[in-house]
């Protein structure tokens, strides 16, 4: 059974650091298009951060400079850096991601959400 499991998040003040992980297990392949996205209570889910297979990211205009993507294939894990978090920050993070499993590709399969609280 394909998983994507994502840990890391917590309570943290403003001005702090946090590192979520998303980490792929089951008959996986690899990770190709991977993605972050973020739901404050009340909003919609947006995106946050998105890395591509060959390696290119891009990041909402709220997290640039702030937030860092990054993976590590041969861990099937996926990163986010969160740094000089704000209280807007505020939210469950989930990760998205098309994968390459033994049975064929997988797209846009999400995984459980982790919480990400940042207190002012």
């Amino acid at each position: 059974q394909v998983q994507l499991v994502e840990s890391g998040g917590g309570l943290v003040q403003a001005g702090g650091s946090l590192r979520l992980s998303c980490a792929a297990s089951g008959s996986i392949f690899s990770i190709n298009a991977m993605g972050w996205y973020r739901q404050a209570p009340g909003k919609q889910r947006e995106l946050v951060a998105a890395s591509t297979s060959g390696g290119s990211t891009n990041y909402a205009d709220s997290v640039k400079g702030r937030f860092t993507i990054s993976r590590d294939n041969a861990k099937k894990t996926v990163y986010l850096q969160m740094d000089s978090l704000k209280p807007e920050d505020t939210g469950v993070y989930y990760c998205n991601a098309d994968l390459l499993t033994t049975k064929g590709p997988v797209y846009d399969y999400w995984g459980q959400g982790t919480q990400v609280t940042v207190s002012s």
